[in-house]
C-alpha cells in the first residue's frame, strides 16, 4: 500500500508538528515512512527492527518509538483483519453497539491466546472498520497503556475501501493524525526499501 498526504504530531492536545509524508507498506510487517519537506526523515521498519534515516545519517529507532509502531502495526485494520482474527485460539464474539464520532457502531471482540482484548467497531450502515481499541504493556511503568485508532473518511482506490483520515489516541489523549490524499495498492518496491542501505 502506497499512501501520501499529511501527519500530525500532537502532545498535551496541541499540534506539536505538521509535515507530508509518503508511506510504502508491505503486509503484514514493513514499511518505509518519510516525512518532511526538505532533506526528509525516513523510518523502516522490517519485522521488530527499525531505523531512522535523516541527513545525520542512520541510527536504530528508539526503543519507545519501535515498540509503538510494532503494536499499532499488529492491530492495525490491514493486520487485524487479514491475520489475526486467523490465528490458532482466537475468539470472536460480539460486543455492544456504541456511537464513534457521531456513526453508530456494533462492537465485535476478539480475544487472543495469551488474553490480549481487541475491540472492533464497525460503522452500522457500511459495516466498515470506524475503531481498533486495544491494550499493550508498557515496560517502564508496568501497566497498560490504552490505544485506540479512528478510521474515517473512506474512499474506493483500486477496489478497497480506504480510510484517508486516521487519528490515534494514547491513554485517551490524542497522540497524531494521518490524512491521506493519495493511496494506491499493488506497487512493487526496491529491494532496499526496507533495510537499513
Amino acid at each position: 500500500l502506497t499512501t501520501k498526504g499529511r501527519v500530525f504530531s500532537i502532545q498535551d492536545e496541541a499540534t506539536s508538528a505538521l509535515a507530508p509524508f509518503q508511506s510504502y507498506a508491505v503486509f503484514p510487517d514493513k514499511r518505509r515512512f518519510s516525512y518532511g519537506k526538505t532533506m526528509p526523515v525516513v523510518l523502516i521498519n522490517n519485522g521488530e527492527k527499525g531505523w531512522e534515516l535523516d541527513r545525520y545519517g542512520l541510527i536504530d529507532q528508539p526503543a519507545e518509538q519501535l515498540r509503538h509502531w510494532i503494536a499499532s502495526n499488529r492491530y492495525s485494520i490491514e493486520n487485524l483483519l487479514r491475520l489475526r482474527i486467523h490465528e490458532p485460539g482466537i475468539l470472536v464474539q460480539t460486543a455492544g453497539a456504541d456511537f464513534v464520532n457521531n456513526v453508530a457502531t456494533q462492537g465485535i471482540e476478539i480475544t487472543e491466546t495469551g488474553g490480549t482484548v481487541v475491540r472492533l467497531d464497525l460503522n452500522r450502515q457500511t459495516f466498515l472498520p470506524t475503531r481498533v481499541s486495544y491494550q499493550v504493556r508498557n515496560p517502564k511503568t508496568n501497566d497498560a497503556d490504552d490505544c485506540t485508532d479512528v478510521y474515517s473518511d473512506y474512499k474506493p482506490f483500486d477496489g478497497v475501501m480506504t480510510p484517508m483520515h486516521i487519528s490515534r489516541y494514547l491513554n485517551g489523549d490524542r497522540a497524531g493524525e494521518i490524512f491521506r490524499n493519495f493511496a494506491h495498492y499493488g506497487d512493487e518496491y526496491p529491494s532496499n526499501y526496507f533495510t537499513p542501505e
